[in-house]
Formats: structure tokens, C-alpha cells, sequence
């Protein structure tokens, strides 16, 4: 803090307080926060971008709803601020929802050299704000967006398989987003798909003792590339989802986005730490996540990236 006088330095002290406490409603996220490559793995960039997807100017982020629009133009910044390019020309790829409303995904990628593409994917689209009831959708999902925006920040600039950063609309109209995605890419140019979903909480961990933790279903086939890049964060993997083999085929083969690649015969990974309490509730607020181990879970996923990419 430069020289000032004491009473001059008090009141710049208590403004600071203030405004660091200032409701998610009061603060401008149209101001996007400095970041560089190392403070684009930081716990603060994570938790500042939950919150930005959090707040009251996005609604809830209901597909189609003019909220949701406003949220789709705001991670397309996001995107621009990471170095990614618009994929096949444009950023926004709309596509009609089961209602007729139109939804759009957000789409950036980084091209490879083999003509292949990994695609790494994140919903956005959340349950809205019902009888004047916000839903945040912090954990479901703006933990996989904000960890989606942070591995955009740190992908590698010439990878061998070009990589897909895709922001989904449609997660809750039969996953229309992942849909419309599949027939523009063709399965055939797809080497992967690798989903985001719900990956911020430690409020429901496989073992008690075990909260640094990270589900990985559909990644035995890479379990010793993972766990090298798990053991510096000091996280725990698991491949099942609670140790049961009915909720396992369940959340890997049946809910998400990966289960439009994994019909089509498209190999995929899912990132997750499990449903809490919260899960599609008006309770699921970005206070409830733990950032730090969110910020562990991304620097897991983007060595891991960076290792299977090249």
C-alpha cells in the first residue's frame, strides 16, 4: 500500500473490506480479472469464475432463456482470453432444441497435426431461476466451465491431436448440445471426448478420509499416465463411481454428455466428484465447493491433457 496518512490508509482499508464482500449481484463480472498462465491454475481464478457463471445477471443459465445468451457471449470472451481459436470459423454453433427454442454452444479449439481432435467439454446450461427462486448451478455446472476456461489458459500451443474446448447448451434437452456437436465433427474424426461434470465439491467423497479426490470413469486405459499426473496435486483416483458397478454404467454410459460419443462409438472420459446434496438445488452456491482441490483436480486433467494431446 503506498505512503499515506493514518486516517487516509484506515478508510482505503475498510473500502478494500467492503467491497471484497460485496454481494455476487453488486460485482461487475462484464470486467474480466487479469490473469496470466500461472494465476489461470489458482484457486482465485476458478472461484472467480464460478461465481461470475453463478450470478443473478446470468439467471441460472436456463437454455435459450436471453440469461443464458448473455452467459454464452461471456465465456466466448473467456475463450478469446485463453488464445483459442473459433472453431470452423465461429465461436457460437446454434441448434434446435426439442422445445424449437434454439440453443447454442460455445466453441474454441487449438489445431493438431494429425487431423484428429480430442474434444474437452463442459454444460453451461443450468435449471434456471423457477418461481423467483435462483438455481446457481455452481457445482452443476459451473465447476466443470471454470475448470473447462482454466485448461483453455493452459493447453499445449502445438499438439499433436487438435483439441476441442466446447461449452454445452442442451444438457437438459436429451444433451443437444453434445448432439449437434457429434454431427458436425463425425465420429470418425474424434479421438476422444473428455467431459467435465460436476467436478468442485468434496461434500461427498468416495472415502471419508480421502477428499482430495477425483472420479475418472472411463479412464482404466490411462491409469498410469493419470496417476502420474495425480500424485503431485495429491489426489486420490478413483474409476467407479462409489464402488458400485449399477451407478457406474449409470453415470458413465447413460447420464451426460459422453453418452452421445460412447452411442456412436467415440471412447470417452468423465471427470466428476459425485452428486451432494446440493446437486440441483437452489443450495448448490459457489461457497460450497473447495476451490483448492479444484484448482488440484485441473492441474491433474491438464498434464493429463497435454501428455494424451501430444
Amino acid at each position: 500500500m503506498p505512503n499515506l496518512k493514518p486516517g487516509a490508509k484506515l478508510y482505503l482499508t475498510a473500502l478494500l473490506l467492503c467491497l471484497s464482500g460485496l454481494p455476487m449481484a453488486a460485482r461487475d463480472f462484464d470486467v474480466m480479472p487479469p490473469v496470466t498462465y500461472r494465476s489461470a491454475m489458482g484457486a482465485d481464478f476458478l472461484r472467480w469464475n464460478v461465481e461470475a457463471l453463478c450470478s443473478p445477471q446470468f439467471g441460472g443459465r436456463a437454455s435459450a432463456d436471453s440469461a443464458a445468451l448473455r452467459c454464452s457471449a461471456w465465456i466466448k470472451r473467456s475463450f478469446e482470453r485463453a488464445g483459442l481459436q473459433p472453431f470452423s470459423g465461429k465461436w457460437f454453433h446454434s441448434f434446435e432444441l426439442p422445445s424449437g427454442a434454439r440453443g447454442r454452444n460455445v466453441v474454441g479449439c487449438i489445431p493438431g497435426t494429425s487431423g484428429k481432435w480430442i474434444v474437452v467439454g463442459a454444460y453451461y446450461d443450468g435449471l434456471g431461476t423457477v418461481d423467483g427462486r435462483l438455481y446457481p448451478g455452481a457445482d452443476a455446472n459451473a465447476s466443470g466451465v471454470a475448470a473447462l476456461i482454466s485448461l483453455a489458459h493452459n493447453a499445449p500451443s502445438s499438439p499433436r491431436d487438435g483439441i476441442i474446448f466446447v461449452a454445452f447448451d442442451g444438457h437438459s434437452s436429451d444433451y443437444a448440445g453434445a448432439r449437434d456437436l457429434l454431427c458436425l465433427l463425425g465420429k470418425r474424426n474424434i479421438r476422444l471426448m473428455v467431459n467435465l461434470d460436476t467436478v468442485g465439491s468434496t461434500l461427498a467423497p468416495v472415502e471419508l478420509k480421502h477428499r482430495r479426490f477425483l472420479i475418472a470413469l472411463g479412464a482404466e486405459r490411462y491409469d498410469s499416465s493419470l496417476r502420474s499426473c495425480a500424485r503431485l496435486p495429491g489426489l486420490k483416483l478413483y474409476y467407479d463411481y462409489y464402488r458400485s458397478d449399477k451407478f457406474t454404467r449409470l453415470f458413465y454410459r447413460k447420464i451426460g454428455e459422453q453418452r452421445v460419443f460412447l452411442e456412436a462409438g467415440v471412447p470417452a472420459v468423465v471427470f466428476t466428484s459425485g452428486v451432494t446434496l446440493n446437486t440441483n438445488k437452489s443450495t448448490d452456491t459457489p461457497e460450497t465447493l473447495d476451490y483448492e482441490v479444484l484448482r488440484a483436480r485441473v492441474l491433474c486433467i491438464s498434464r493429463w491433457l497435454s501428455i494424451i494431446s501430444s
